[in-house]
């Protein structure tokens, strides 16, 4: 792709991390907007990983590592789930000499390596003017880097953790959050029919919104997150009480993915770390539900109790978003559009309070955000506390 400016300018719009409903509605708001406001959109593909491909040779065949988008080509997809640019948890400054690209494996050679260079020369060679990353905390990590190297940054945020610091709510929360909801409702019947307990696992690594919000709403009985390491046996102890009272003789648990017992670490399923030094988690439920079915005799007269467990996963990731991941998109994508009209960059497009708003990008990498667990969370009774829901926003604890 050479290096032609259009007569406003080059917008490039890259989608980074997992993938979540929400992602494509983002695109085609930038898209469309940035397009009937006289710029070119270029779509990086795979994330960091297309930035650090591309060939600066006028000839060469950048199509998978870039591409323009139009209209025509966002609207059908505006609606869809997931990323139709492709993702990847690529870091440019943290190359491992195996996944550096084959046309620069003779500059870099070093075991990790620092490919920034590349990707300034890059967003050059393509003649971006503003580059709008969609990610979490590590993609636009990376997209504060670029800003302190004099880029031209606007960041939206988007994981179902909603973690990002700087806002009330990431793109793919809510649909996290009503899926969570959904399926453990379903469930139920199994875990009634057999007079079990049900262990569910959701994401989140450092922070338990998906875990809290559905137990708030009535998803479950308890919850246990990663901001409070939990005793088991209390755990089981109130899943027995709750066992007991239930008419159908079933009880639920909330499982982040990142929580942990008193004494305890999180449950790795591989040992391998991504280019951010996150191993990846998953097994907390089957090895939570081990224990509890172990424990239960204690506090049911010497009967053990059976335990169903499941891990959500990719479900609550896949597919449409729900109204509120359509809409919030759609305001993301115009708000970075109005900051590049303004000349503005180094900002993260954010929802304060119920109000649409923008803040420093640098606050991305200025604290982990995280449950409030003195104001939100019954440590003793693990499940939700609050006092009153006056003048906090939609998603309550999901604020700073």
């Amino acid at each position: 792709m050479s290096n032609i400016r259009t007569k406003k300018g080059r917008i490039a719009i890259l989608t980074g991390g997992g993938d979540v409903p929400g992602l494509n509605p983002a695109i085609r708001s930038v898209t469309i907007r940035a397009i009937r406001e006289g710029y070119e959109v270029v779509g990086i593909r795979r994330g960091w990983a297309g930035m650090i491909e591309i060939i600066r040779d006028k000839d060469a065949d950048n199509g998978n590592n870039c591409e323009i988008l139009t209209e025509n080509m966002v609207n059908r997809i505006g609606r869809t789930g997931g990323t139709f640019l492709h993702s990847s948890r690529t870091r440019p400054s943290h190359v491992s000499v195996l996944d550096v690209p084959t046309h620069l494996k003779d500059k870099y050679t070093d075991d990790m390596n620092d490919l920034t260079p590349e990707v300034l020369k890059n967003l050059d060679f393509l003649g971006i003017d503003y580059l709008i990353p969609i990610g979490g905390d590590d993609t636009l990590s990376y997209g504060v880097r670029l800003h302190h190297e004099g880029v031209k940054v606007i960041a939206i945020p988007k994981t179902m953790d909603n973690d990002v610091p700087g806002t009330d709510y990431c793109i793919g929360f809510s649909t996290c959050v009503t899926r969570t909801i959904q399926m453990t409702n379903s469930l139920r019947t199994s875990a009634g029919s057999h007079e079990r307990f049900l262990v569910i696992e959701v994401f989140g690594r450092y922070a338990g919104f998906t875990a809290l919000l559905p137990t708030m709403a009535g998803a479950a009985n308890r919850c246990v997150i990663p901001e409070h390491p939990f005793n088991m046996e209390r755990l089981c102890e109130l899943l027995v009480e709750d066992w007991k009272t239930s008419p159908s003789n079933y009880s639920v648990v909330l499982v982040s993915e990142g929580a942990m017992h008193e004494g305890g670490d999180m449950t790795f399923s591989e040992q391998e770390q991504d280019a951010y030094g996150h191993k990846k988690l998953g097994g907390n439920a089957e090895y939570i539900s081990r224990e509890l079915k172990n424990i239960s005799p204690h506090f049911n007269n010497g009967r053990k109790i059976n335990v169903i467990n499941q891990r959500l996963g990719y479900l609550v990731r896949c597919g449409d978003p729900d109204a509120i991941d359509s809409i919030v998109p759609m305001a993301y994508g115009n708000l970075a559009l109005n900051l590049v009209l303004e000349g503005v960059s180094g900002r993260l497009v954010a929802l304060k309070n119920g109000r649409y708003d923008n803040v420093p990008i640098e606050i991305v990498t200025s604290y982990k955000k995280m449950v409030d667990v003195d104001q939100y969370y019954n440590t003793d009774r693990l499940r939700p506390h609050y006092k009153s829901f006056e003048a906090k926003p939609l998603f309550i604890m999901a604020s700073d």
